[in-house]
């Protein structure tokens, strides 16, 4: 089966946004070491799932092909299929794109059926807290960057219940940034 990546810019207070989703926190530039790690990471991968509200930006921002971003990112960005998981759309507005409705699990369980290579998800903050809180992820990227904001979108979702998590990897980057990789701690 395949697995589920959540990959997510978070701050070390633990918000991947701002109160209002801003990312001026994030820290840059990023260092080449850290760039590797992101490109082993995407490696494996085959499908981006995205939340609507997170598409609507993330999807015409790359097809715009940003500044500073490497050829070979931006076409793999714009060339891998997108699943969004949306309540409202009904029918993709974008190419290269699918949009999926209806129960989270479901939807999750026939992407991670299907054959295929791995399965990454960026968020937004709606979708991956429901993702964790549904126990859907299968490894959870956290991009800690060394900044503190006090308030904003939490990554975890408040469930009122514990989660538990086994660590599978810690990586320091020269530019500050540390990602740690945790697993959901199954019984």
């Amino acid at each position: 089966m395949r697995k589920l990546k959540l990959q997510v810019q978070t701050t070390a207070d633990g918000y991947m946004g701002g109160p209002n989703g801003e990312m001026d926190w994030m820290h840059f530039p990023w260092s080449d070491d850290l760039n590797a790690y992101l490109d082993a990471l995407t490696k494996p991968v085959d499908t981006i799932v995205l939340g609507r509200k997170l598409a609507e930006g993330f999807i015409p921002s790359w097809e715009a092909r940003p500044e500073g971003e490497s050829q070979e990112t931006i076409d793999w960005m714009n060339d891998t299929p997108k699943v969004v998981v949306s309540g409202s759309l009904t029918e993709s507005p974008w190419k290269n794109a699918t949009v999926v409705g209806g129960d989270l699990a479901e939807a999750i369980g026939e992407l991670k059926a299907r054959p295929g290579g791995d399965i990454i998800t960026y968020g937004g903050s709606t979708l991956a807290q429901s993702l964790i809180a549904a126990g859907l992820v299968d490894e959870l990227h956290l991009i800690v960057n060394p900044t503190a904001i006090g308030t904003g979108l939490p990554v975890f979702p408040t469930t009122g219940a514990v989660q538990r998590f086994q660590r599978v990897d810690v990586q320091p980057f020269e530019c500050g940034i540390t990602a740690l990789c945790y697993a959901p701690a199954r019984s």
